[in-house]
């Protein structure tokens, strides 16, 4: 079920709506609408490009994202080891999907996004100023695309990524997150939301 949430016309998703791709070790709800996920040790999504390989065993909990609608995740970014992610992943089938988030890579977080259709790219910028933050990732779908935008808490909005997306493409989305190089990583998630797609990808929602 969705309940109402504050501001900007979104509306609060319960953890319990979802239903989870890849079950993680553990996860349970804790304080005020929080959630705890413990990820298994090697998970990641990921198809073919440079590193030659296949992974489609990442944790995410899945709920139905229509055109015309956009969907929140909110988690602190409180994770140091190579290729530590979470964020939101926006799937059609094991080939044709999109990851966005908070990626820690190479010493520092990352904000990127990885667009899979057949093959994974990715793009990425440095966000080290959101290490222990609060981080809002956020996908619109509209017509034949999904506009990306990430910010940390008080900050305004990033243009992330804007990506195609078939118009009549049954699709599901929901916070993800992976542990592709240790077995202990645990995501602390704050919030899930759902409300109207953005006008503009060049607008502020």
């Amino acid at each position: 079920m969705t309940e109402p949430a504050p501001g900007g016309g979104l509306r609060r998703i319960d953890w319990v709506t979802g239903d989870w791709l890849n079950p993680p070790v553990r996860s349970f709800p804790i304080g005020d609408g929080e959630l705890l996920v413990t990820c298994g040790a090697g998970t990641d999504f990921w198809r073919h490009t440079s590193y030659g390989f296949v992974h489609d065993d990442g944790h995410a909990l899945l709920a139905p994202l229509a055109s015309g609608t956009a969907m929140e995740v909110t988690f602190v970014v409180d994770y140091e080891s190579q290729f530590d992610q979470a964020g939101i992943l926006v799937r059609v089938d094991p080939e044709h999907w999109v990851k966005t988030g908070v990626e820690f890579c190479d010493g520092a977080p990352q904000v990127g996004a990885v667009v899979t259709r057949g093959m994974s790219d990715w793009s990425t910028a440095p966000a080290p100023e959101w290490a222990g933050r609060r981080v809002t990732m956020r996908v619109s779908r509209r017509d034949d695309a999904l506009t990306v935008r990430a910010r940390a808490e008080g900050e305004p909005w990033r243009l992330v990524r804007l990506a195609p997306l078939a118009p009549d493409a049954p699709t599901t989305a929901g916070p993800y997150c992976c542990a592709p190089s240790r077995d202990d990583l645990t995501v602390r998630f704050l919030g899930w939301a759902t409300g109207p797609a953005d006008t503009d990808p060049h607008t502020e929602p």
